[in-house]
């Protein structure tokens, strides 16, 4: 008879969700439980640091944490893929089907029981309303934007240097 294993998901790889997975799943292990972290990231890059991989200060490559090692490494498991909802009556979170960047369905959508939830999916900036402030602003809130923000710093260097 197979025993069915308590099943803790955590919606969030980022510095608390990791810090979470990390910890559960060096005090359970697999055996009795099932740890799955949910991210919508393939690897983590802890927050704070952003402004250094933004500036070329920091390769993000050398300081990211990549999900797929971390969990076999620490006993979690995880899921690549981004919260579409919460049915808490079944005790389970349904999944977004995951896009390639042509917009083909690489995983689709599904749904993960529970026995216990942990939300920890983080933050993001706050413009507070400012007028102006989200179409002139360059955010910093993921790995992506900060690429963003050093290819154009790098652009305009160029521009600058060739005008010369």
């Amino acid at each position: 008879m197979a025993v069915t294993k308590i099943q803790i998901v955590i919606v969030g790889g980022g510095a608390a969700g990791l810090e979470l997975a990390t910890r559960l799943g060096a005090r359970y292990g697999r055996k009795r439980h099932d740890i799955i972290v949910v991210d919508r990231n393939r690897t983590h890059i802890w927050k704070p640091l952003l402004h250094e991989v933004a500036t070329g200060s920091l390769d993000a490559n050398m300081d990211e944490v990549g999900y797929r090692s971390h969990c076999h490494r620490w006993g979690y498991r995880f899921f690549y893929g981004a919260l579409a909802s919460i049915d808490r009556t079944a005790r389970q979170v349904h999944l977004a089907p995951v896009l390639d960047d042509q917009g083909r369905e690489v995983i689709a959508a599904h749904a993960i029981r529970y026995d216990y939830l942990v939300l920890a999916y983080g933050s993001v900036t706050n413009d507070f309303g400012t007028p102006g402030v989200a179409e002139n602003c360059t955010f910093l809130d993921s790995r992506a934007q900060a690429d963003r923000f050093r290819d154009r710093l790098l652009d305009q260097c160029l521009r600058v240097s060739r005008a010369m």
